[in-house]
């Protein structure tokens, strides 16, 4: 496995093994820099959401990279109030514009249950997939998937999907490992990428981690990526620093011991844990 290397989709789509994350990536010349930065580094795969607000600097900082369309990778989400056939459908245009791009690598359902229609989930999920589907028959979108959703929330998609998911997109990391989804994921042919791979700042704090990376002559960033990889999930690690870009991708040079790897896999609940979906307030 190296930086190019890619896991392939249950459709036959190649995705990058590794992606550049932005959330929390503010909209305007910081985006746009830490994109460009990140593909020049080597990244080839770019995750934004309409939710983060930066879409257009992301689409401006693809431009400058010089990299050709066809070589990047570019991901996108439908935000909390897109869950109905129009919606969605006006949605998935609007991120188009916004990125400046012709068509959408994958496009994901961001959150499966948000107020806006947390009465009626179910159907609100289903009619944005539809769209979703149809965006994939019109070749704006070439993957369609889910992100913080639940096995029960995949088991109601399933009822009406046509085109069944292929990414699963969570909260993934050392302190929470959401063995469960991940299972489910498994079971059903759907890729598990790790946003937040790197959990809250308090990862870092973890002493075990450290001793670790002192061993491998490594960060504690790249011993949790590659510990990600190994899993054989998807990280997504988010930064604004040219250096700590560069330094995330540099880890396809080693590999952690299955000592080691049980050791991490044992730090369960010390960095953070993931937002349960049915209670989130937006």
């Amino acid at each position: 496995m190296n930086k190019n290397s890619t896991y392939t989709l249950s459709n036959g789509v190649e995705i990058p093994v590794i992606g550049f994350g932005t959330w929390q990536t503010p909209n305007g010349e910081v985006a746009e820099e830490s994109v460009k930065w990140a593909i020049e580094a080597g990244y080839r795969h770019i995750d934004t959401a309409s939710a983060y607000r930066n879409e257009p600097s992301v689409g401006r900082g693809i431009k400058a990279s010089g990299v050709s369309r066809e070589e990047l990778f570019i991901t996108t989400k439908l935000g909390s109030k897109g869950h109905s056939y129009a919606a969605a459908k006006q949605a998935i245009d609007d991120s188009l514009k916004n990125l400046d791009l012709d068509y959408i690598d994958l496009y994901l359902i961001h959150w499966p249950s948000p107020l806006a229609i947390r009465e009626n989930w179910k159907e609100g999920n289903a009619e944005a997939w539809r769209a979703m589907e149809e965006a994939v028959e019109q070749k704006k979108i070439r993957a369609i998937g889910v992100s913080n959703f639940l096995p029960h929330h995949l088991d109601a998609l399933y009822e009406t999907a046509k085109i069944k998911p292929m990414v699963n997109q969570i909260f993934l990391n050392p302190s929470d490992q959401q063995q469960e989804v991940v299972k489910y994921n498994q079971a059903h042919d759907i890729l598990s990428e790790a946003y937040s791979p790197l959990g809250t700042g308090e990862i870092f704090k973890v002493d075990e981690l450290k001793e670790i990376a002192e061993k491998y002559n490594r960060s504690i960033a790249q011993i949790v990526l590659r510990w990600s990889l190994q899993h054989q999930f998807l990280p997504l690690p988010k930064s604004v620093h040219k250096e700590r870009i560069q330094e995330n991708l540099e880890v396809f040079d080693f590999e952690i011991k299955p000592e080691d790897m049980a050791i991490i896999d044992g730090l369960k609940g010390l960095a953070g844990s993931a937002k349960n979906p049915d209670k989130v307030d937006f």
